[in-house]
């Protein structure tokens, strides 16, 4: 048994010396602490801004919906007719004014332009005739399983 009290008084021994040397370091840290802390801190300033934006988003308006019923046009040929304006010419003499025949197509496309013959109607030219940019009549048929402006 005197191995083990040996045993156990070293390792007391050694625990109290652990002990006593934190002791000192903690007392000798302690002293910078308080030279440390006899200086003044500085000030510090929190400035906290909050803005808040609302819009306002006003409420759709009511939709008006306009419905207009469009019959198919009859035959109608429209001509037009340009006179050229008498002009000068650098030798002093003006040119006679002569009349010029246009004949306008009375159904446009979508795109604004005289239809011809061979290209495909609308559902709402059916059976319509108008002319062509030259002025020839073309007439909305039905070639086959489709609709197409043929001479008339």
């Amino acid at each position: 048994m005197p191995k083990v009290l040996n045993r156990r008084a070293r390792i007391w021994v050694g625990g109290m010396a652990l002990i006593a040397l934190g002791a000192v370091g903690c007392s000798e840290s302690g002293k910078g602490d308080a030279a440390a802390s006899a200086k003044p801190l500085p000030a510090v300033t929190v400035t906290v801004t909050a803005t808040a934006t609302e819009t306002a988003t006003p409420a759709p308006a009511p939709t008006v919906t306009e419905t207009k019923t469009v019959k198919v046009p009859g035959p109608t040929v429209t001509t037009t007719v340009t006179k050229a304006a008498a002009s000068t010419r650098s030798g002093g003499g003006t040119s006679g004014g002569g009349t010029k025949t246009t004949s306008t197509c009375s159904i446009r496309s979508n795109a604004g332009n005289c239809y011809s013959a061979g290209q495909f109607c609308r559902n709402s030219d059916h059976g319509a005739v108008t002319t062509t940019a030259s002025g020839a009549r073309i007439k909305c048929v039905a070639n086959g399983s489709s609709w197409r402006w043929s001479y008339s």
